[in-house]
């Protein structure tokens, strides 16, 4: 069982940065804390919705990780003899 929570726990780590990271490359919507740091500029780049699209995708495929890995921590948790 260590074996596993080990594992979970890297996973749970290394989905963590990458999900921070996925987070800080979109693009901002404008209205918020984008705008202080430039992000309300308009510039229309070609083929950017491609690019944002599947960025969403792999946010949400590493979000789906990042929770069956805390998920799978609370059962080992919860189940430990």
């Amino acid at each position: 069982m260590d074996a596993v929570r080990i594992v979970l726990q890297v996973l749970l780590v290394l989905s963590s940065l990458i999900l921070t990271l996925f987070i800080l490359l979109h693009k901002g919507k404008g209205g918020g804390l984008s705008d202080m740091f430039g992000g309300g500029m308009s510039t229309s780049l070609g083929g950017s919705s491609v690019a944002e699209r599947n960025l969403d995708r792999f946010t949400v495929a590493v979000a789906t990780v990042w929770a069956a890995a805390i998920i799978g921590l609370g059962l080992l948790a919860r189940f430990q003899t």
